[in-house]
């Protein structure tokens, strides 16, 4: 059985290399060994020369610290475009807006900017009483600090939260009226149900980029609580591709990888020439993935601290 697509798609040609960008997703780690697993990522993926890597902010601000940690180290150690999260979760506008100057003087450029989960067993999300409520307002918050790029969030198969489809495509349009430069998507696996939304977003008259995000599976049963969480189909013919391979890593990467390469080979006869992949802080499967799509690495030296003290500045 194979995944429904719009028909038969080889390998991207060789002259459509220079227009595919792509960026990655990490995590903050919790342990020095997870920090090694980190750092061997960002070094493996970086002489792809993503557009930017964004690095992840636990739901009530958890991971504050660690996050803060990861985006100065790539600031400092790499030529990379730190891009970390920020949420309206857990903190006033004051301290919020305190975390994205401080990011502004250190260089940052390019923040994601999301609401946030609420805190597990918290039950549904709960604005702070003096914090930001939502991402549009977030949003509108970081650009009275500073031109920052900003990225958002949309959903291809709805906000598990929205009350209606129509709803939730109004409010990506919030987003993205209130100042945010591109939206990035949850992870999806059929690009029937991203295509859709794509043309629902143009009828809405939304310019800015739509980025599909792509989850390489490394573990099926985690994919499954993801997509429970997030509102994402797992199609049948994807579970049964997985099927009896709980004891055959091996298996499950030839399977994983293929799955992908396709889904994004799929998406680029389509159109599309920018994606974003949620690593895991794992760099097989997705470095596999961009070498399909016809990336090559590039080696770069990391950047001087003059060059890094001159990109700094205050908030505009």
């Amino acid at each position: 059985m194979s995944a429904p697509g719009r028909g038969v798609v080889g390998l991207p040609e060789r002259s459509q290399e220079r227009h595919i960008q792509v960026s990655f997703e990490f995590f903050p780690p919790g342990d020095e060994q997870m920090e090694q697993s980190l750092w061997q990522a960002i070094r493996r993926l970086a002489p792809l020369r993503p557009r930017f890597v964004s690095v992840t902010y636990g739901a009530d601000g958890s991971t504050r610290e660690r996050t803060h940690h990861v985006v100065m180290r790539v600031l400092q150690e790499t030529q990379l475009t730190a891009a970390p999260h920020l949420t309206c979760v857990g903190a006033t506008r004051e301290h919020v807006l305190a975390i994205a100057e401080d990011y502004w003087r250190a260089g940052v450029r390019h923040i994601v900017s999301l609401r946030g989960d609420a805190p597990q067993g918290t039950g549904r999300y709960r604005p702070h009483p003096q914090g930001f409520a939502y991402a549009a307002d977030l949003v509108r918050g970081l650009k009275s600090v500073a031109d920052f790029e900003i990225s958002v969030a949309a959903y291809p198969e709805v906000h598990p939260e929205a009350p209606s489809a129509q709803f939730d495509l109004d409010y990506l349009k919030r987003k993205l009226d209130a100042g945010a430069d591109r939206a990035i998507t949850q992870f999806f696996f059929d690009n029937e149900a991203f295509l859709r939304f794509r043309d629902r977003c143009v009828a809405a008259g939304i310019t800015a980029s739509l980025v599909p995000g792509i989850l390489p599976i490394t573990r099926f049963p985690q994919v499954l609580r993801f997509a429970a969480r997030c509102g994402a189909t797992v199609p049948d013919w994807l579970r049964q591709r997985f099927e009896g391979l709980d004891e055959d890593a091996d298996t499950r990467r030839m399977i994983a990888a293929a799955v992908a390469i396709t889904q994004v080979e799929q998406l680029v006869r389509e159109g599309v020439s920018e994606f974003h992949f949620y690593t895991l802080n794992r760099v097989e499967l997705t470095y596999a993935i961009c070498h399909a799509l016809g990336l090559r690495g590039q080696e770069s030296a990391a950047p001087s601290a003059a060059a890094r003290t001159s990109a700094a500045g205050a908030p505009s």
